[in-house]
């Protein structure tokens, strides 16, 4: 199987994880799922899931393409720019999650689609 193959997978599985961790929280669990939004709340929905988790792993793949064209040891580099983000992005639920189960729920997403792509995307 080839790179671009590989890592297509490995997108499309952090969405796929994402998706699924939404799936046991929120039908099977019974989370409501909102966050603040300005002076409102919304609901996290499984489109925004898909969505968010697909725009995560497109713009790291992007980013280690980059890396791979400019720099000598670029799975070395994307690994930390990633950890970085993803403990970045922590900062989201954290912020806006409207309670402690969608706290929980929200950085589990978070989390495991972090670590699809970190362990997937670098490797070749």
């Amino acid at each position: 199987m080839n790179t671009s193959t590989k890592r297509i997978l490995t997108v499309a599985g952090a969405s796929a994880a994402a998706l699924a961790v939404w799936v046991l929280a929120v039908p099977v669990a019974g989370i409501t799922l909102t966050v603040r939004m300005g002076a409102g709340m919304q609901l996290v929905g499984p489109g925004l899931v898909l969505a968010a988790s697909l725009l995560a792993g497109l713009a790291g793949w992007a980013l280690l393409a980059v890396l791979e064209r400019l720099a000598s040891r670029p799975g070395r580099i994307w690994t930390v720019v990633a950890l970085v983000v993803l403990v970045l992005s922590l900062l989201g639920p954290i912020g806006s999650a409207a309670g402690a189960a969608a706290l929980l729920v929200l950085a589990l997403m978070h989390l495991v689609v972090g670590a699809v792509l970190v362990l997937g995307l670098a490797r070749r």
